[in-house]
């Protein structure tokens, strides 16, 4: 059985909720990512991406120096580095979630698990995913 840590990165960047979204912006495309963890002392808080940053902060009328905590998304799916694989892939196809943070059991960041590193391990159980993921309903929709 392949565990979620079996494919997730591990090495991720990671903001603060006190940086402003510029340097978070910043992060994103100097690193060629849209997602960016949120944690405070290891201790994940929530997730910004670049989405985030477009509608909440910029079609907001909010300037480069609003702090991420204001734009991020607190309520946050994740998962645990021992769960099994397929199980977490089927939940983010779900979900409606193309990246979850990675926590390990004592509740720590230990990686981003994406629908493409799922795919390289699991070409089966990213392609359910995507097809539950391409259906419409859910938040976005």
């Amino acid at each position: 059985m392949l565990q979620v840590r079996d494919a997730m990165t591990r090495d991720v960047c990671v903001c603060g909720p006190q940086q402003t979204i510029r340097d978070c912006a910043r992060t994103m495309a100097a690193n060629d990512i849209g997602v960016l963890p949120v944690a405070q002392d290891d201790r994940l808080v929530g997730m910004v991406t670049d989405r985030d940053i477009a509608v909440r902060a910029v079609a907001a009328g909010k300037g480069p120096e609003t702090p991420v905590r204001e734009v991020l998304s607190g309520e946050v799916l994740y998962c645990f580095e021992d769960q099994d694989l397929g199980l977490v892939a089927k939940s983010m196809g779900m979900a409606k979630v193309r990246r979850v943070p990675v926590l390990t059991r004592e509740n720590r960041l230990a990686g981003v698990l994406a629908l493409g590193d799922v795919a390289l391990r699991n070409a089966e159980a990213a392609g359910d995913a995507v097809t539950e993921l391409s259906k419409h309903g859910g938040p976005h929709s």
